[in-house]
């Protein structure tokens, strides 16, 4: 909005100038991010615990959290008002990509929501039925593949693949895309809902991920810097980097609120919503294969699960104390800040290893 209202005037002030750069406009984003999550914070917990949306606590999980029981949760709202709101007002609105990114987020979040209030209502950490929830989030992917196919048809978008280190092997899938897409993007979302476990934990994660991505989407939309790094080369894509840098300045402001001991926990309307935001950014700036190591935290927690689920069905028994992994290192010991700030220890190593894989092909 701001983007489309503000250069208007530039001949009359000349300063105005700046909001014609994405590297202004993103800044201006994230902090306009920042300010929303930090004065939102207080009201939208206060108004949380007066309708009683409070944190239910799953049974079989650690004794130290059952303190946590009530805390005010679907904070995921925060983050996406924080996010969305910046966005509208800094992006190119005429940009199909900001909105596929936009509409993406907030349909995985609807998903959140539903599973969140029906908790809430119940009383109970069962929501949607897996069957369901998974149903929604692979007609959301599928969705945004098909948007992806049509942009293709039109040479807004190509079906290649670049591969980290390998700087020829650049396979293009044609229609099983689409496949493809759903797979990141179905991962994406429950990788970081099973990272969402330890106050702080998946938002400040989350944070250092976006803030790899916003680096990404500017060097993919910016011609010498593509070029240099032989990068598939999408100057649309570039503005995805406002979206990036909201996102970056929704989680620290969430993040003062959901740090230990946290005032509020995101849900799965934050949590859902996150991760779809991370594998649809992945995949409009063509580093669809760069998430996993971005990403690495949320890739070894939903890896623990999946091992100790295949090791207790194989062999009846189990790997970990607990999963996710999380979990099975406060069972052994850990406190939980020490977990959450080892854990965001690795989450930069990953972000920055990523960032090297760049010039490293």
């Amino acid at each position: 909005m701001l983007y489309h209202l503000l250069p208007n005037f530039a001949p009359f002030i000349g300063v105005l100038n700046v909001t014609r750069y994405i590297t202004f406009r993103t800044a201006a984003a994230s902090l306009t991010a920042l300010a929303i999550s930090l004065l939102l914070g207080p009201w939208m917990i206060v108004k949380l615990r007066d309708f009683q949306i409070g944190q239910v606590i799953r049974q079989e999980g650690p004794q130290s959290h059952r303190a946590k029981a009530g805390t005010p949760t679907m904070g995921g709202l925060l983050i996406l008002t924080a996010a969305i709101g910046p966005t509208l007002l800094w992006a190119d609105l005429s940009n199909p990509y900001v909105w596929i990114a936009v509409l993406a987020t907030c349909a995985f979040g609807a998903v959140g929501f539903a599973d969140d209030y029906l908790k809430i209502v119940r009383r109970s950490h069962h929501g949607l039925r897996p069957r369901y929830k998974m149903g929604f989030q692979v007609l959301i992917a599928a969705a945004v593949g098909l948007t992806l196919m049509a942009l293709a048809a039109n040479n807004l978008y190509n079906t290649r693949l670049i591969f980290p280190f390998f700087k020829n092997l650049i396979p293009d899938l044609g229609w099983f895309y689409i496949a493809f897409a759903v797979l990141v993007l179905v991962s994406a979302t429950n990788a970081v809902n099973l990272t969402d476990g330890l106050d702080g934990l998946a938002i400040s994660t989350f944070g250092v991920a976006a803030a790899a991505f916003t680096a990404l989407a500017y060097v993919t939309g910016h011609a010498v810097l593509a070029d240099y790094l032989l990068l598939v080369r999408f100057p649309p894509a570039g503005e995805l980097t406002v979206f990036c840098g909201a996102l970056v300045g929704a989680s620290l402001g969430f993040l003062w609120y959901n740090s230990y001991p946290a005032d509020i926990f995101m849900g799965d309307v934050g949590s859902l919503a996150l991760g779809g935001a991370l594998g649809t950014v992945a995949i409009l700036i063509k580093q669809e294969l760069l998430l996993p190591i971005v990403g690495g935290v949320f890739v070894i927690e939903a890896l623990s699960v999946i091992v100790q689920v295949g090791s207790f069905k194989l062999r009846g028994r189990r790997v970990f104390k607990m999963a996710p992994i999380h979990h099975h290192f406060e069972l052994i010991g850990w406190s939980e800040p020490k977990v959450i700030t080892r854990f965001l220890i690795l989450a930069v190593i990953f972000a920055l290893f990523s960032l090297t894989t760049l010039k490293l092909r």
